[in-house]
């Protein structure tokens, strides 16, 4: 009777979340024009906070679960919990890095195409991880995010620190130093 309980709650929960992620398409979105508003670190930050919140998720779902008297309501929150910010992760690398961060490279001789791929694939395993952490609570895909993700933040930033060094400050009407911002890619 306990797995037909817990079968039953389960199916009702993905019911509700396959519901709202139906009913949330098109919400996440950005201009996809050179706006410059975000800031590509704090993205990563917020990636950073999510699988730490996918983590305590997982956590909190296997010992809710575990319980003599399983409080089902309490497991269905932390499943979707974990849910919206495995969401809330694909948004940021598909939506924000992969169509707006990550230039398109068309020139498979360049030296910057390697670059590319390796940045790509990262991201892909990203999304990948962050699937299979909505299937499971198997902590493996926590660490599988989070080795991933700073891969993909020292592969990402590795030039932009090497360019920002390069340039120099330039002086201002106000006599202070700062330095020209460049959006070289498409936003």
């Amino acid at each position: 009777m306990k797995g037909n309980k817990l079968f039953f709650c389960l199916t009702v929960l993905a019911g509700f979340v396959l519901l709202m992620n139906l009913l949330s398409i098109g919400v996440f979105a950005h201009c996809e024009i050179p706006c410059g508003i975000y800031e590509d670190k704090l993205r990563i930050q917020m990636m950073e906070e999510d699988i730490t919140t996918i983590e305590k998720s997982m956590k909190e779902i296997k010992r809710l679960s575990e319980e003599e008297d399983e409080d089902y309501h309490q497991i269905v929150r932390w499943v979707i919990n974990k849910e919206d910010h495995a969401d809330k992760m694909r948004d940021i690398i598909t939506q924000y890095f992969m169509t707006q961060r990550l230039p398109l490279v068309e020139d498979k001789n360049s030296p910057e195409y390697q670059k590319y791929l390796t940045k790509l694939n990262l991201l892909h395993e990203l999304v990948f991880y962050t699937m299979k952490a909505k299937q499971t609570t198997d902590l493996k895909y926590v660490d599988k995010m989070r080795d991933t993700l700073k891969k993909f933040e020292k592969a990402y930033f590795e030039n932009q620190e090497k360019e920002s060094k390069e340039k120099k400050p330039e002086k201002t009407e106000k006599g202070s130093n700062e330095q020209k911002e460049e959006h070289s890619h498409p936003h």
